[in-house]
């Protein structure tokens, strides 16, 4: 009888053993996954900044007017340039 229990408390043993190794195993294996995209959202808050910075300095009022004017020729307006239209009366 006590042969009986003792390859029962055996097999239990062995159970939770094995338990507790697998859930060591998933332990690990979730950490790692964790460090990974905690890695990467640093990586994209990074490139978030970047992208900001670019933006406010490619948006520049005096950036654009200097590509205009280089790249477009445009020049500004003068009084002596300037068009006014008007509406003609109707009979």
């Amino acid at each position: 009888m006590s042969g009986k229990i003792n390859i029962v408390l055996v097999t239990l043993l062995v159970g939770c053993g094995l338990s507790l190794v697998n859930a060591q195993y998933q332990a690990r294996h979730l950490f790692i996954e964790l460090e990974r995209s905690q890695s990467q959202a640093r990586q994209l808050d990074i490139e978030w900044s970047q992208l900001q910075l670019d933006q406010s300095t490619l948006g520049k009022h005096a950036r654009i007017e200097e590509i205009a004017r280089r790249d477009l020729g445009m020049t500004a307006l003068t009084a002596a340039r300037t068009q006014y239209l008007t509406p003609e009366a109707s009979k």
